[in-house]
């Protein structure tokens, strides 16, 4: 991947906080710091899960190897098989706590934090290229959602891959009514929006027959998203942006100071199948 020196760095680290701009640091939610490292036992686990040969873990419809997997060590950049494993992670725990709270009333192992994760869909890394390269109707994209209605989700999660030298996150957030594009390098969005008016009009049209209603509808960009130092990390970032987003996050907790540690907290969710969030 080729290394890029992100235009907005130095003017972001010499710019001085408004007045408005420190009061809403201080009305915004703190997080708790990311820990640097993770247990000892965990992080054996990790080293281990490294050494293993062949396929290491399988998910749903996705799988990862071994060759997959040592793209999480440092400086590695992410291809599209960890990014899928790990988004059919965000849709699986999605589904599972869909169901849990169905059934709160009788589930004693229903959390606060299951609570707060939305109704979610993922489309995998390889929708952005069929949209942008074929098209809806050429794409056969009304096909991916033949047992799905988007419109009925919280927010549909989406990575981008521009043309295979960066990796962004984008989102349909039906409850903000936002078209949303996350980006660690902060490079132009029009396209990124422009393509999700594009389908979601063109997905309204396939399942509603009738044009989608964008009165009301933004295009939203977080002038808080973390910002990557390296051309290696978009991937990891990416990951993360998706994850907080599918859990209704509206800032985010990481930077890239924590990026050597979410790649090691990465290899053990995908080892264990299962995300954490600490």
């Amino acid at each position: 991947m080729a290394t890029y020196e992100n235009p907005t760095l130095n003017g972001l680290n010499l710019r001085q906080p408004s007045k408005d701009n420190a009061i809403d640091q201080y009305l915004r939610p703190q997080h708790t710091p990311l820990p640097s490292s993770l247990s000892d036992e965990d992080e054996a686990e990790v080293d281990s899960l490294l050494k293993q040969p062949g396929v290491v873990s399988r998910y749903a419809k996705e799988q990862v190897s071994d060759k997959d997997l040592a793209r999480l060590k440092p400086d590695g950049w992410l291809n599209d098989e960890i990014i899928n494993f790990y988004g059919a992670l965000i849709m699986g725990r999605s589904n599972d706590a869909k169901e849990n709270r169905s059934n709160e009333t009788n589930n004693e192992d229903f959390t606060a934090k299951e609570s707060q994760i939305l109704d979610v869909h993922y489309f995998s890394t390889f929708f952005w290229e069929k949209l942008t390269r074929d098209g809806y109707e050429k794409g056969r994209l009304a096909r991916w959602t033949k047992k799905v209605d988007i419109f009925s989700k919280d927010v549909v999660l989406i990575p981008v891959n521009h043309n295979n030298i960066h990796w962004t996150a984008a989102a349909i957030n039906f409850r903000k009514q936002r078209l949303e594009s996350y980006d660690s390098m902060s490079f132009d969005r029009s396209a990124v929006f422009k393509g999700l008016r594009d389908y979601l009009d063109a997905e309204h049209r396939d399942k509603r027959k009738a044009p989608f209603d964008f009165t009301g509808w933004e295009d939203y960009v977080s002038k808080d998203t973390p910002q990557q130092e390296n051309g290696d990390d978009c991937g990891v970032f990416t990951c993360q942006f998706l994850e907080c987003l599918s859990r209704g996050e509206e800032t985010f907790n990481f930077s890239q100071d924590d990026i050597p540690y979410l790649r090691r907290r990465m290899i053990w969710e995908i080892g264990r199948s299962k995300l954490r969030t600490g």
